[in-house]
């Protein structure tokens, strides 16, 4: 997930990633030299010889590569608001402040993006649980030799954003052992857990999975439409 704000003539880039097995906001030191007008080796130098501690190093600095132009890897780093907060301290100037207070802007613009991706989440464990029972309590499961689940969410998938869950996966550059819907925007999960709502109840009024499928494609065609 990313998102670019243009403040003025200022374009800034900050997008979520995952450092340390959790979500951060960052922002790339390649982006860091193209708006604050510097080289990249200067600011992998500066963040190099920044001095602070190790523990503060490996949560808000994570080293990757990237290709050059003549598709070489070169070293960057993704770095957190605050890593990049004590990077910039250095740079001065008047044109230095305005790009340090709209990146301010821009991180915690973006913080307050996952905090409510972060709400739908943990909203959307209890809308599963509520499908996943009704699928075991029903012929469903069974039926199709425990793969209802998977099947279902292929389906809603599929309605949703056109992708089940495979293509979706190779949509974003991710493998099986991460989690699909750490990519998905706040409003896809909400509307991915409204529609498992939806088929919840359905299977819970014992319609089978081709009726569903069928319902589901017309009401979301319907919403498209209206």
């Amino acid at each position: 997930m990313q998102i670019i704000i243009k403040e003025r003539n200022y374009k800034m880039l900050v997008e979520v990633k995952r450092i340390d097995k959790q979500e951060k906001t960052v922002v790339s030191s390649l982006d860091v030299a193209n708006t604050f007008g510097k080289r990249h080796d200067n600011v992998l130098k500066d963040i190099r010889e920044l001095g602070c501690s190790e523990e503060f190093r490996l949560l808000n600095f994570e080293e990757s590569k990237y290709l050059n132009e003549q598709k070489h890897k070169q070293p960057m780093y993704y770095l957190t608001r605050d890593g990049f907060t004590l990077l910039v301290m250095g740079y001065t100037g008047e044109t230095a402040m305005k790009f340090k207070e709209a990146y301010i802007k821009q991180f915690n613009a973006m913080e307050r993006t996952l905090q409510g991706k972060l709400i739908e989440r943990e909203k959307g464990i209890a809308v599963r649980q509520s499908l996943t029972k009704a699928l075991q309590q029903s012929t469903e499961n069974e039926r199709m030799h425990g793969h209802a689940y998977s099947t279902y969410t292929n389906c809603i998938y599929k309605v949703l954003f056109g992708m089940n869950a495979r293509q979706l996966r190779e949509k974003y550059g991710i493998d099986k052992k991460e989690n699909l819907r750490d990519y998905l925007l706040e409003e896809d999960l909400r509307a991915v857990q409204s529609m498992e709502c939806l088929v919840s109840g359905l299977v819970d009024c014992g319609w089978g999975y081709d009726q569903i499928k069928e319902f589901i494609q017309q009401n979301n065609s319907a919403k498209i439409a209206a």
